[in-house]
């Protein structure tokens, strides 16, 4: 894949990269230079992240039990009788 730097030094990401890493208008990228690369990262520090391990889970509820309610049961898992 190829950008092409614009006249004001923009560059625009091929849409397969913005798709792959989940970057909308106004994510931020931390920009760093390693030799003669330039190293873009994703900010990892957004509103969800910030957010991580502030939540607590009702008594007995397991982070298992909250994904198998979300994502359904997963293969391999043990069938409830």
């Amino acid at each position: 894949m190829e950008a092409i730097v614009a006249e004001r030094g923009q560059i625009t990401l091929p849409k397969a990269v913005r798709d792959a890493l989940g970057l909308t208008k106004g994510t931020h990228l931390k920009v760093e230079l390693e030799g003669g690369r330039i190293i873009l990262r994703k900010n990892v520090d957004d509103a969800i992240s910030r957010a991580r391990g502030r939540f607590k889970l009702p008594e007995g509820v397991t982070t298992d039990d909250v994904m198998r309610e979300l994502r359904g049961r997963a293969p391999g898992d043990p069938v409830d009788v």
